[in-house]
């Protein structure tokens, strides 16, 4: 179910921690198997539990605690919008539904081209910045108004009509 690449990388983690301190490696192969698969599985939760002999519900634990591991299949681009109660009273909320209605989605939903995935998400540490949003948990979006949000959609939406092109 894992690449071989992919184990590899695991033992690569894995060497950075002390021997009998493997499971300190749990986020990383977490990361990986994300990276490959595009989502954590329960079975894939079950691997890394036997990799770094770890109890199943400790590596579910992690896999639900932080919104960065997603537990289903997600679009190509995952927009994670900032509802915390500082970002909430800078239209962060207002920006959420905005995105509900552009994309044709409740929060937490894909959208039917299977490009979008809409998430709320807690505090991203830029409430100064609000209304913030992550991209595929790794690009930190700021002061995101209605003309920035239609920018990044429609961006986001050329990027991936270029990459699909790219492929035919």
């Amino acid at each position: 179910m894992i690449s071989e690449a992919a184990r590899i990388r695991f033992d690569r983690e894995v060497a950075k921690y002390p021997a009998d301190q493997k499971q300190s490696a749990v986020m990383a192969c977490l990361a990986i198997v994300q990276e490959q698969d595009g989502h954590v599985s329960q079975a894939s939760e079950q691997l890394v539990a036997d990799y770094l002999g770890m109890a199943p519900i400790a590596v579910h634990e992690v896999t639900t605690f932080y919104n960065m591991y997603n537990q289903q299949p997600v679009g190509k681009y995952k927009l994670n919008v900032c509802t915390n109660l500082p970002c909430q009273l800078r239209d962060g909320s207002k920006a959420l539904h905005y995105l509900e209605q552009k994309l044709g989605v409740t929060m937490g939903g894909t959208s039917a081209d299977g490009l979008f995935t809409l998430q709320q998400s807690e505090c991203l540490g830029a409430c100064a910045d609000s209304p913030v949003m992550l991209v595929n948990d790794r690009t930190m979006c700021s002061f995101m108004s209605q003309d920035k949000l239609d920018q990044l959609i429609d961006g986001l939406r050329a990027a991936a009509g270029a990459s699909g092109k790219d492929q035919a």
